[in-house]
């Protein structure tokens, strides 16, 4: 009868023991930030005084983003994200703002922003707006670094609050910096050499 009992006992001490790991490995199991950083290019749809698409122009910019709240491909994420833009080459624009990620397809997420911008053009000095945009295409969770490539369509409307009365409307490729940057490496260690083909001196 005693037995029986400590058998109890000891059972339930081991139950208590091995919830309590359960527990502690959720815990280390925590959503890690994710970041990313891309070249943005494709054309602009600019108009002034409110009238929209007056004129269509080369757009460039950078853009890059860290979202929190992930630890697998179908979470939601949100973050912040900056961004410098160009229109044509006769303006600047530097934005910010905040993202958050939709897990509609696993490895094909949209990712919609919000934020403000400050554009300055010589003619027209600098002026504040605000902008959002939405981001479809390939941005997987990485499980082993807090950096993860991302390419795809890059959609922004932007509305300018200064006196020009500007507003733009961006349709562009988003493609990964780091995965752009992939030959220019490969071509740097090739002129290095492999450390196991140097001499030993």
């Amino acid at each position: 009868m005693e037995g029986s009992r400590a058998g109890l006992r000891l059972g339930r001490v081991f139950g208590v023991l091995a919830f309590g790991v359960l527990l502690l490995g959720a815990g280390e199991a925590r959503a890690e930030p994710q970041g990313t950083a891309g070249l943005t290019i494709g054309v602009a749809g600019r108009g002034f005084d409110r009238r929209i698409w007056d004129q269509t122009v080369f757009h460039l910019g950078l853009r890059g983003d860290v979202l929190f709240g992930r630890s697998k491909v179908t979470d939601f994420g949100f973050g912040p994200y900056a961004e410098v833009a160009t229109h044509a080459f006769d303006e600047v624009q530097l934005g910010a703002g905040f993202s958050t990620l939709f897990p509609v397809l696993q490895a094909l997420p949209i990712v919609a922003s919000v934020g403000g911008y400050g554009r300055y053009a010589p003619l027209q000095g600098v002026e504040p707006g605000v902008a959002g945009a939405l981001f479809w295409g390939s941005r997987s969770y990485n499980f082993h670094a807090n950096y993860v490539m991302a390419a795809g369509l890059l959609a922004q409307f932007r509305y300018g609050l200064g006196p020009s009365r500007e507003t733009s409307i961006v349709v562009s490729a988003q493609l990964d910096l780091v995965a752009l940057s992939l030959p220019f490496q490969i071509l740097v260690n090739a002129f290095r050499g492999s450390p196991a083909t140097r001499p030993v001196k």
